[in-house]
């Protein structure tokens, strides 16, 4: 209770140039969601506990959504939030260039997710516990980012791409934290689904600073209340994408041992594929098993609970599969391979001819189609892309994305890729120079950041 009426009074008493009655509008706006968060509370921790009976990581470092982390990094850092896989990997170049710039501040990066967890520890594998730290990221609750915040003590809060969480910005923003957005994106959905409630998005436009990855999504945060003043486009960091030398070389070493001894012709992958989207795949695969008997498909579900389910599916289909956590040679017989691990999908889209991106034929707004393109492969997605609309817009423009509407559609592209090389070729020239057009947002982004870093 000592923490929510502390946040209550420094709410009145903060120096900002709210005027009164903005400042009891703040009050209203965020006593009504901490009792509607702590009504709530209960179902955050049974949710968890659901999720780990397929995934029992989600049971792991519980005390960590409490605000109690292990760590204790000098007074003056940087706190930077990426929740799941998708926003760690946008997160890791930043980290790294935040590190360079400033390599006396010590960085604390929280995710939400234990595959967003495990993939950073993996990029960052020769960084972290070096002044780079790690935890999860504590429930939205005065007295766990009170605790979290007076033990990390940061200068500057940087989350990634989407997450809004009215407590921590305010706690933040009452003790003088700059509260930055960065790489930032909204849909159109979720814009209607913060106007819903914007006695508090209001509220929460107010304390922080958004970096937004293009105009649409700037007029979004315009509408919902943001200052123009607070506002700066600075383009999708996701299109400064590298791949490594030695990831490159991995993804040939495995593409030739695919050719050469599992006698592969034709390789096609299904990334981030959610439920109902895998029996599409499938149904398309087996159209292309007889067009071409030593066609591959790589499968990679979206989250990893998934993992046994879809394997249960395609062997009950009739396929020869093979899971990659068992071997990492494929047999010539198998034709589907089955990516039960995370943090390969970068790898593997190296390692295919085409590739569909997944969470698009079913509502789930998409995902990074850029990843694929990066290694100039023709990239196949659904119609549902509500979360990367101008991503996905430019890479059709270029001539780099194709945009199916159902199944059926998505059999007919992946056979004329087959059967055409010419559409291959013309496909990976088109990625390369949609990339090469769109770099730069990086060094935009750390310029934004630079300016609101109390220490310079």
């Amino acid at each position: 209770m000592r923490h929510t009426l502390d946040l209550f009074i420094v709410i009145v008493n903060n120096k900002t140039s709210l005027s009164l009655a903005n400042k009891a509008k703040s009050v209203v706006a965020y006593s009504l969601y901490i009792v509607l968060f702590s009504c709530l509370l209960p179902l955050f921790f049974a949710r968890l506990l659901y999720r780990s009976i397929k995934a029992p990581a989600y049971r792991s470092r519980m005390s960590e959504r409490l605000g109690l982390v292990a760590a204790k990094p000098a007074a003056g850092g940087i706190w930077l939030h990426a929740v799941s896989v998708g926003e760690v990997i946008a997160a890791v170049p930043i980290i790294k260039a935040l590190r360079q710039q400033y390599p006396l501040m010590p960085i604390t990066v929280t995710t939400t997710t234990p595959t967003g967890s495990a993939r950073l520890t993996e990029m960052l594998a020769e960084d972290l516990d070096n002044n780079i730290f790690h935890s999860y990221s504590p429930y939205d609750w005065p007295i766990f980012i009170s605790i979290f915040l007076r033990k990390i003590k940061p200068s500057i809060y940087i989350v990634m791409e989407t997450e809004l969480w009215p407590v921590t910005i305010y706690l933040c923003q009452c003790m003088n934290i700059p509260v930055i957005v960065a790489n930032a994106r909204m849909s159109a959905k979720s814009a209607k689904g913060y106007q819903r409630v914007a006695w508090l998005s209001h509220a929460m436009m107010q304390n922080i600073q958004v970096a937004t990855q293009y105009q649409q999504d700037a007029e979004y945060y315009l509408s919902l209340g943001l200052p123009s003043t607070q506002l700066q486009v600075t383009g999708s960091i996701k299109f400064d994408i590298e791949l490594a030398p030695e990831l490159v070389l991995a993804a040939n070493e495995f593409k030739t041992q695919l050719i050469n001894d599992a006698k592969k012709s034709f390789i096609w992958l299904a990334a981030s594929t959610h439920k109902g989207e895998d029996e599409f795949v499938l149904a398309t695969h087996r159209k292309i098993l007889k067009q071409d008997p030593n066609a591959l498909l790589i499968i990679v579900p979206r989250h990893l609970e998934r993992f046994d389910d879809v394997a249960d599916l395609t062997e009950e289909k009739g396929f020869q599969l093979h899971r990659h956590s068992s071997s990492h040679a494929v047999d010539a017989e198998k034709n589907v391979l089955l990516i039960d691990s995370i943090g390969q999908l970068l790898l593997f889209y190296g390692i295919a001819d085409v590739a569909f991106v997944g969470g698009s034929l079913v509502p789930r707004g998409g995902h990074n189609t850029i990843e694929p393109v990066a290694w100039g492969i023709p990239v196949l997605s659904g119609p549902h892309t509500f979360n990367f609309t101008e991503v996905t817009e430019r890479l059709v423009q270029a001539g780099a994305l194709q945009i199916i509407d159902n199944d059926q559609q998505l059999t007919v592209a992946v056979l004329k890729l087959l059967k055409d090389s010419k559409q291959l070729t013309l496909g990976a020239a088109a990625a390369r120079q949609v990339i090469d057009d769109n770099r730069g947002a990086k060094q935009k982004l750390m310029e934004f950041i630079a300016s609101l870093l109390p220490i310079k």
